[in-house]
């Protein structure tokens, strides 16, 4: 089942319960899964539990990453920017997937329509809308998963600690 956001984005798509065992889901989520990697990295570290990885069209790994704000001292270092360096130079970026725990801000949001990401999937949306509606208005194919594990993993940071999480969100 496909569920449409808030909005009329042609790109923007909420997956749900897709069933079939070669449904994009299950690729999306195997993808997901290095992003929570990540994830649980930072917030092992004490920092911010938002992981991110980019793959090639084809399913290649180009680089991961965790929001490292706190433990680098550094208010740029957010999980998609931390992907993005690691990944390195590339010619473009065209055809690219950038894969997040948590909907994309508008700081990483600007990266991914800088550099002609083609392609988002976000683990949730619930805690933080960031900007996936305007991605999916400028031509980036959006797809948030609404993983419960993401879902819980943020919901739980937040209640434990609010003041980092509002500084990361700058409120």
């Amino acid at each position: 089942m496909i569920l449409q956001l808030s909005g009329n984005y042609p790109g923007l798509t909420i997956a749900a319960n897709r069933p079939g065992p070669h449904s994009v889901v299950m690729v999306d989520t195997d993808l997901l899964r290095i992003a929570v990697e990540e994830a649980q990295a930072g917030l092992a570290e004490g920092g911010i539990p938002i992981g991110a990885a980019l793959f090639d069209s084809d399913g290649t790994l180009l680089g991961r990453g965790h929001n490292r704000r706190v433990q680098d001292d550094d208010p740029a270092m957010h999980a998609e920017t931390s992907a993005f360096r690691n990944a390195g130079r590339r010619a473009n970026y065209r055809g690219t997937t950038m894969v997040t725990t948590l909907s994309p801000c508008w700081y990483c949001s600007g990266l991914v329509r800088q550099f002609g990401i083609g392609r988002v999937l976000v683990g949730e949306a619930r805690t933080f809308q960031g900007g996936h509606d305007w991605l999916a208005e400028h031509g980036v194919e959006v797809t948030i998963l609404d993983d419960p594990g993401c879902v819980a993993m943020m919901t739980e940071f937040i209640a434990a600690r609010p003041q980092l999480w509002f500084e990361d969100i700058g409120k």
